[in-house]
């Protein structure tokens, strides 16, 4: 990738190149931790929970979807019914049943242990998330010890951690951070497959590892989210196979033997869920979900562009250097290193983008190949030196915008300036702006390394603290806070126009969603009974109320913001008369 009569090639092992004055802390650090695999893999996990942990544990359940998966969850441990996936009385067959199964089985372990409410309390479920994040992060490093040296796999792994968007995905209980697992895990295996073969190596007894792993991840991939996972490994292999006009290597992935390893691992739950619903899962996963994203479903559409937009935030702080990266990165694209990496990258992320409906999440799964060619890139000194040089400033603008943000958005939505965030937000901007600072050619590995330490200390001013702090973010909360310190025996709840996930997740499965008249019809059945009523629904209950000679009392009003709808909300907690 350098323009000598022999340059650098991805895969072929080069020796690092350190950066210049390497004895200052933060590099020296890096040094020590790179001297050997085992301290790599424990400096990635430390980096991990640093990132990782700030608000895993004290950010409520967020709409929509990390609610959705939680109380779908949370009504497979009450009911015992492992295979069938439901929110209330309504299937959910958008996903297969892998996430659901982890979740579960976290809630049951910290049950059986004794921990009090285990299945109320949202972290548990985050726990499959934050072990595919942690999961991922060393399975990049893996990956990338493939095309690069172990001290370009650790900054392609440390660039991955530190990302805007993995830091966010750990933290919710959903499937992008463990099929994120999946997917570097088999094009990490695939990987060693096509480059022995790329570098002529015909072994008499090839190995199994890399088969075992890629064939096993794959069961894994689809039992979380169906074929997506099929998607990237397909149009790598296409990509692969016109480049190279040849796919014999296919056959060192042992293709018959793993086909049926698949199939032990994922027909048990198909078969079983199409033996309960029939076709149903099938035709909603498939065709109500899957292929309604070719439009604009639950109103996320957007024009091509977006997700290249998004990356430079989404993948800061590498994004910075990936954009550098980039000139020499197709320069050498046809190198098996860098050609694999494309192949993984470039056409699954054109799909994405012309695929109308877009969420941030999608790409996660192709951030991997874009860590580890930028990595390869920064260990042999070929980032560009051109305007592109520029973008190093993006290492102080990301704190600093966000810092803003986040104290603006808290003065604005909880009248407190979030003062004990402020010290750990000045810190992520010193030492963003030293990143930028010391930039250059010689320097990037240690200013990626003061950028990632900006980055802890971001995730801990913003996550830990600005945003748990945050209250009427998170109605539901407040109101399941409300109800558990009624005297009665045995509330019972219905909700009013304010219908989110996570109110049925805090307040109980059984808490009914009506409209306004129907809660005052409830309210009047019975005692110990509370009617959640927003403000826009609130007439509606009134009248009724007086058309039935409802008598009830206000026990508390809640102002929130519900965070899907964009909109402020008021809440009204009714109860029956005689009700304490």
């Amino acid at each position: 990738m350098v323009d000598t009569l022999h340059p650098p090639r991805f895969g072929s092992g080069q020796r690092p190149v350190k950066p210049a004055h390497s004895g200052r802390r933060v590099a020296a650090a890096f040094d020590f931790a790179t001297a050997n695999h085992f301290r790599a893999i424990v400096f990635l996990v430390l980096c991990g929970i640093v990132l990782f942990l700030p608000g895993f544990f004290n950010i409520p359940a967020i709409d929509r979807d990390e609610a959705r998966f939680a109380q779908a969850t949370k009504q497979m441990v009450e009911s015992g019914d492992f295979v069938d996936i439901r929110f209330q009385d309504d299937v959910r067959y958008k996903k297969p049943v892998g996430i659901y199964w982890l979740q579960a089985a976290v809630v049951e372990t910290a049950s059986s242990l004794g921990l009090p409410r285990a299945q109320l309390r949202i972290w548990l479920y985050r726990i499959p998330s934050l072990i595919g994040a942690i999961g991922a992060v060393l399975l990049t490093y893996w990956a990338a010890l493939a095309f690069v040296t172990r001290r370009g796999a650790a900054l392609a792994a440390l660039m991955m951690c530190s990302s805007v968007l993995l830091g966010a995905e750990a933290r919710l209980a959903k499937t992008d951070a463990m099929l994120l697992l999946t997917v570097v895990a088999a094009m990490g295996a695939m990987a060693r497959v096509y480059l022995s073969w790329q570098r002529g190596e015909d072994p008499a007894r090839p190995p199994w590892a890399p088969p075992a792993i890629f064939w096993t991840a794959l069961a894994g991939g689809i039992l979380l989210k169906g074929p997506l996972i099929l998607m990237f490994v397909g149009l790598t292999i296409a990509a692969l196979a016109i480049l190279d006009r040849s796919a014999a290597w296919l056959w060192r992935l042992r293709p018959v033997w793993g086909l049926m390893w698949t199939l032990v691992l994922v027909l048990p739950w198909f078969v079983a869920i199409f033996w309960r619903a029939g076709e149903a899962f099938f035709s909603n996963s498939l065709g109500g979900d899957m292929l309604s994203k070719l439009g604009a479903q639950e109103s996320h559409g957007a024009p091509p562009g977006l997700y290249l937009l998004l990356f430079w935030v989404t993948f800061w702080p590498g994004a910075a250097l990936a954009g550098m990266a980039a000139p020499a990165v197709w320069r050498a694209r046809r190198e098996p290193g860098a050609q694999y990496l494309l192949a993984w990258l470039v056409p699954s992320w054109i799909v994405f983008e012309l695929v109308l409906t877009k969420l941030p999440h999608y790409v996660l799964p192709l951030y991997p190949a874009i860590a580890i060619l930028t990595a390869g890139a920064l260990e042999r000194r070929v980032l560009s030196r051109s305007w592109l040089m520029r973008g190093a400033a993006w290492w102080f603008v990301v704190p600093a915008g966000a810092s803003v943000i986040a104290v603006i958005g808290a003065i604005k939505l909880t009248h407190y300036p979030a003062f004990p965030a402020w010290p750990f937000l000045a810190a992520a901007m010193i030492f963003g702006l030293i990143a930028w600072w010391m930039f250059e050619d010689s320097r990037a590995e240690r200013s990626l390394l003061n950028a990632v330490v900006a980055a802890m200390f971001l995730a801990i001013g913003i996550y830990g603290i600005v945003l748990p702090s945050l209250t009427t973010l998170f109605p539901s909360a407040e109101i399941a806070r409300a109800l558990r310190n009624v005297v009665c025996v045995g509330p019972k709840a219905v909700a009013a126009g304010f219908h989110e996930p996570s109110l049925v997740f805090m307040t109980g499965t059984s808490t009914l969603l009506a409209d306004g008249s129907g809660a005052a019809d409830f309210l009047g059945q019975g005692s110990c009974r509370f009617a959640l009523v927003e403000s826009r629904t609130e007439r509606a209950f009134v009248q009724r109320a007086e058309a039935i000679g409802l008598r009830y009392n206000v026990a508390k009003r809640i102002e929130g913001y519900n965070i899907s709808q964009g909109k402020a909300i008021s809440i009204a907690i009714f109860r029956s008369e005689g009700t304490e």
